[in-house]
């Protein structure tokens, strides 16, 4: 294989990848993306838009998906840390219902390989970060939905969140519509 280490997790979908990083006194270089190298693992999505957002120390987005049009998405932080979390919402999965997460840096360089099926989300813990990801589909107004992040059905372990506060007193900083979204059982009681 090429310039990438892929670590399975133990949701089917899920990956770790963990570019080469060649580095000196100078500073670094790597391939943040490389389709031969994914293709050499078996991983063979095709990404048609790149996102960027910065959020402040507290941000807690998500959890998101599509309904209609769901994306893989290849996430990864270039400034600060986050924890990064995946939802499996397949229904037909072993695993339906249960979570995944990974601290993102911009030191360790990793990246979260969330194929499609997953809410997705993701909590700021240094003072700002910049978070960076592909996706293999568009946005379509109107096909969006979420899952409250506390569900105590999903039973996320945020780090470093009691109640809604980080463990330096910074409370979570939640929009009203993350924080109004449903429970797992609530959002699919009908589908």
């Amino acid at each position: 294989m090429g310039q990438i280490s892929v670590t399975k997790l133990p949701i089917e979908g899920l990956y770790v990848i963990e570019p080469a990083v060649h580095g000196d006194e100078r500073g670094y270089f790597m391939e943040t993306y490389n389709q031969k190298d994914m293709a050499e693992a078996g991983l063979n999505q095709v990404f048609v838009q790149d996102n960027q957002s910065m959020s402040v120390k507290g941000v807690l987005r998500g959890l998101h998906y599509q309904k209609e049009h769901p994306q893989c998405k290849l996430v990864r932080v270039i400034k600060g840390e986050v924890f990064d979390v995946a939802v499996d919402l397949r229904k037909e999965s072993a695993t339906y219902g249960q979570w995944y997460g990974v601290r993102l840096t911009a030191e360790n360089k990793k990246q979260f390989l969330i194929s499609e099926g997953f809410a997705h989300g993701f909590l700021v813990l240094s003072d700002t970060a910049e978070f960076c990801y592909k996706v293999t589909d568009f946005w379509h107004q109107g096909d969006e939905g979420g899952l409250r992040w506390n569900d105590p059905d999903i039973g996320i372990e945020w780090p470093e969140v009691t109640g809604e506060t980080l463990s330096d007193g910074t409370p979570l900083n939640i929009n009203d519509r993350d924080r109004n979204y449903p429970g797992l059982k609530d959002a699919f009681k009908f589908g």
